[in-house]
Parts: C-alpha cells; structure tokens; sequence
C-alpha cells in the first residue's frame, strides 16, 4: 500500500515523511525550549513534506483556534447521553453530530468540479481536528469530572489546551500530551481505522462520515481499545498477585489467560520486531521528568 505520510519499518518503528520519532523531536519547533515537538508542526510536515518554523506551525495553532468552538447543540447532544456510554461511542456521535456543517457535502451538492473536491475536504478536515480536543476533553469532564467543564485557554497551543481542558495544567502533563499527539497524528493507511476511513471517503461520504466510521474501527479490542484492555489485564494481574508478584507468577497467570480461551492483550504493532518507537520516547520523556 502507497501512503506518502508515514511508513512503518518493521525494525526502525514509524517513520514520518521520512522522519524518525527522534529526529522530529530534535527537528519540529516546540512550545519551550528543548520542549517536545507541537502536533502543529508534524500536521504541516505531513501536508506539505516541509519541515516548518516556528512561525510556520504557530499560523497553524493559530488557524486551529479559529475553528475550535463547538456549537450549543454538540454540547446538549453529549451532555444527554447516559453517563455510562463509552468515550469512542460519545466521540463517533459527536463527530457525526457536526456533519451536518460539512463544507464538502454542501460543495457537492452544488455541484463542485471534481478537481475541486481536495479544498473543502480540506477545509472540513481543518475543522474536525480543531474541535477534537474541545470534543474530547467534554466527553472527559462529563464521564469522570461529573460534567465541570473547563474553558479553552486562547494562550496555549492544540495539545497544551486539551490537557488544560481535562484539568492538568502543569507543564510536564501539557508536554507529555503534545509529544503523545504528535506520535499518533499517523499510523500508514492500512490499519483498521484509517482503511475505514478511506474506504467510506471513497465513496465521497464527507470528513464527518469517513472520520466517525474509522472511529468506530479504532472502537474494536484488537485496535485502539486495547490499550483498556492492557489497563484491564494489568488491574486484574495487581488484584490477584498484588502488587509485586513474581515473573513466575505472572506467566502462571498469562498462561491461565491462554488457557480460558482469551487473549493477553498488548499494544504496539504487530509488524514490528523491536520496540515501538512511540513507547520509547515516553519512557525517555518519564524519565527526563523525573530526572528535574
């Protein structure tokens, strides 16, 4: 499969228009000096193959916060769910509560030059990724915050205001969530979510269609939610042995996992053959933190 953004290498984990996880650390502007690279940054790398200034991914942020206010009526939808519905099923209809603004499907409907389709496809993708940590960060706050939701802060960037959002203002939560979204802006075009979004977005179902269907793939235990079903195992491992139970106590454990016809959950990627890249770099941020 041909997918220009990102490439993942069995050996040296995702590769980024050619870039490396450390070498975008080292090269993609950052909020604070020798910071964590912004995910404005990579979103330009990713559209334009440049690696950006600063000022280049600031106008991002910047275009960002222009589009990022969610309308009255989003707020209502998800505040009306029971307060046991998952986040991804709180998050697909959300995204799809917003479709009804898409800018494609009224181009479309129009009758838009098909050469012309890339520009509101586009303009609807710009206005979904600004609204995602707004969307997320409510979906948060009403599940586990008992619904206290906190304003967007206009100083910070794309990441800072999510984790601003959900309540961690300190600057080691808000470089851990921009160094986290930066890591995940892309995993090729062949995993369960992305191959669902190109394959509803092909048949010219807008942004909000597409978006909300990879969502739902990345619902599923062998995709994104796996790393709740890690959490789980792990808590499940903590409750029987405690909390420092033997390596031989673990594996008799995970064995009985195996053994009642279930699955150890993991996380990472399948293809690779050393560690994945986007847990090294965590372990190294954790550490530079504890470290100051």
């Amino acid at each position: 499969m041909l997918w220009e953004t990102s490439l993942l290498d069995p050996d040296e984990g995702i590769r980024f228009r050619g870039f490396s996880i450390p070498e975008l650390q080292e090269k993609l502007p950052s909020a604070i000096p020798d910071g964590e690279p912004l995910p404005e940054g990579l979103l330009w790398l990713l559209l334009t193959g440049d690696v950006p200034s600063k000022e280049q991914a600031a106008s991002v942020t910047e275009e960002l916060k222009a589009r990022s206010a969610l309308p009255d009526y989003l707020k209502k939808t998800l505040a009306s769910l029971p307060k046991d519905t998952h986040p991804m099923t709180q998050l697909s209809i959300a995204i799809l509560a917003l479709q009804p603004n898409s800018q494609f499907a009224a181009a479309y409907s129009k009758g838009i030059n098909k050469l012309n389709y890339w520009e509101p496809v586009m303009e609807d993708s710009l206005d979904i990724i600004a609204k995602l940590p707004a969307i997320a960060a409510l979906i948060y706050t009403n599940v586990y915050k008992g619904g206290n939701t906190i304003q967007a802060d206009s100083k910070l960037d794309w990441a800072a205001n999510l984790s601003h959002m959900m309540g961690y203002d300190d600057q080691g939560a808000q470089e851990l969530m921009r160094l986290y979204q930066t890591i995940h802006t892309d995993h090729e075009g062949g995993n369960v979510s992305a191959h669902a979004t190109h394959l509803v977005g092909s048949a010219l179902s807008d942004p909000y269609f597409s978006l909300s269907a990879g969502m739902n793939g990345l619902a599923g235990p062998l995709h994104g939610l796996a790393n709740q079903e890690v959490l789980g195992w792990l808590f499940q491992v903590k409750s029987e042995l405690g909390e420092d139970p033997t390596a031989d106590e673990v594996k008799e454990f995970a064995n009985k996992t195996l053994k009642s016809g279930k699955v150890v959950p993991g996380y990472g990627h399948a293809v690779l053959r050393k560690t994945d890249p986007r847990y090294s770099c965590q372990v190294r941020h954790h550490q530079a933190l504890n470290r100051v």
